[in-house]
Order: C-alpha cells, then structure tokens, then sequence
C-alpha cells in the first residue's frame, strides 16, 4: 500500500515533503530576502511589488495612487533606484485638439526612464566606475559622469557631452577598462526631456576582460550638438552619419557627416517624434486618409 500511496501523489524515498533536502529548500524559498514573491522575476531580485516604501519608484506609487498610471512594469529595480518621470502621454498618437480615433482616447501613460542608481552597484561594476572615474579626476575632468544607471542587469554612464572624447579615449586605452570595440551609436528623441532632448547612445565591448557597457549622452534641440568620437572609434564614421540622418543630431568633428539613407535635400529627421505620421492616399474622389494624430474623435 505504501508504494501505491507514493505513486499517486508522485512521491519518491527522499524526496517527500518530509525529507531534510526539501525541508531547506522550503525554508528557504520562505525567506523574503532570496527570492521574490512575484512570477516572472529573477532569483535575488526584487519586483516593485516586494519593496519596501522607502525604495519605492512612480510605478510603485501607481498601485496605490490611481492619479499615477503606468501600463508597463519597468522590472526589478536597484535599491535605492527611482525613475524619472519625463513626460506624460494622453491617448495612442498623441493627439491634441481633434481626439483620438483610435479607442484609446483615454489611455494616460507616463514617459519614465530610470533614475540614478546609488552604491554599490554589485560586481565588477563598482571596479570599473572607480577606475574611470579615477583616470578622469587625473586627467582633469570634472563632473565628467553626472550620473550611472543599473537596470536590469546592465550599467549606463551617462556623460557631459564636453568630457564624451576623453571618456572614450580612456575606456578604450586604460589597461583596466580596456573597451576596444564600440559597435555604434544610436538616437533617441524625446521632446519633453527639456533641455536633453536628443540623446546619443554608445554600445561598448570590452573583449580583454569580456564585458559590456553603455554610454549616454545627452544635448538640447536648440543646440544639437554632440563630438565626434570617430578619433578614437573609426568605425562609428558611418554610425554618426545614420543618428544624424535620423534624428539631426550634429557630430562636431566628424570628418565627412552627410545623410546616409535618406537623400540629401530630404526635409528633417524621420526618427524623431517630431516629425510627421503621414497619411494615406485613397482612389475614391481625391480622398485622403489623414494621420492619427489628425483624425475626428468619434468617442
């Protein structure tokens, strides 16, 4: 009777609920700071829902406070890590004035990225923000670093645009930093974010010490503006010239920046979330098919 009580409930010798193995595993797996209570997140993170409310961020605040909605959880964040809200979007398209068609007039979501991070980061990632900073405060440069940024797993040092060339230079020729391949730059628009709203986003590799970082940096509309960094990457020729071509962003010191894609008298930046949606031409009387942000409300 004993093996046939263990074959309906799936039981084994030694892995019942009453054996020493899964007694610790049990005790474990009750203790809060080893794992989270919420699915879908890593062992030794944290959901929003798991922090304590000093450490809580507007996504957290949103659970409770229903004036704050968030349509996206942002993942597990750092102690101590909050986010900066830059903007708050009305709708699907963002429409003003003529409403929105779409059926989700009434969607109220908050543009947010994440804020600064405090230390210690974990890992190498404190190392690597001591030696930079380090060589930096050497060479003279101050303030280089206004802020460092831990999500998800992932470090971003975000720079003053006037320290990005010597920043480089150090992450590529430090002996302990050692970042020798930069993949490229990427844009990022985001109109509210005032007096940053481009950014510039650099992917670097370090194939020395087998690691990954990101460098950020950020310049007004009214002054888009950002050095080349081609002296110290070459290969980011042609990277500099598409985030130019794409969202205006003017690389000062890039030895040939001319569009890339898009042909040479052609009006703005495609990429930036400025520029026009566009419409649709229909075959039925000269009918036009308007964007979305200029569409008649029907709700």
């Amino acid at each position: 009777m004993s093996e046939d009580k263990n074959l309906r409930t799936g039981d084994v010798a030694g892995d019942g609920p009453d054996s020493p193995a899964d007694t610790e595993t049990n005790k474990d797996s009750k203790d809060p700071s080893s794992a989270s209570t919420s699915p879908g997140v890593a062992p030794g993170e944290r959901s929003l829902t798991d922090k304590p409310a000093a450490e809580k961020s507007v996504a957290d605040k949103s659970l409770n406070d229903k004036s704050v909605v968030v349509s996206d959880d942002p993942g597990p964040l750092p102690p101590h890590q909050d986010l900066d809200v830059i903007d708050v979007r009305h709708g699907m398209f963002g429409v003003t004035g003529t409403g929105d068609t779409s059926g989700y007039g009434g969607l109220v979501r908050p543009v947010a990225i994440p804020g600064s991070t405090e230390r210690p980061y974990g890992g190498w990632f404190d190392s690597t923000a001591d030696r930079l900073e380090s060589a930096l405060t050497t060479q003279g440069v101050s303030n280089g670093m206004p802020k460092v940024v831990i999500h998800r797993g992932e470090i971003t040092f975000h720079v003053a645009r006037e320290s990005l060339v010597s920043v480089m230079q150090t992450l590529r020729d430090d002996a302990d930093l050692r970042f020798e391949f930069c993949s490229g730059v990427s844009g990022v628009h985001y109109p509210h974010d005032s007096g940053a709203e481009l950014h510039a986003v650099y992917h670097l590799l370090s194939m020395t010490h087998n690691r990954r970082i990101r460098v950020e940096v950020t310049c007004p509309d009214a002054d888009p503006h950002i050095p080349s960094v081609v002296s110290v990457y070459p290969t980011n020729d042609w990277h500099e010239r598409e985030t130019y071509d794409f969202f205006g962003i003017v690389f000062d010191g890039h030895p040939a920046l001319t569009r890339i894609e898009m042909p040479d008298d052609w009006p703005g930046h495609p990429q930036r979330k400025d520029y026009p949606l566009g419409g649709i031409p229909v075959e039925y009387k000269g009918a036009t098919i308007p964007p979305p942000d200029q569409r008649r409300s029907y709700n």
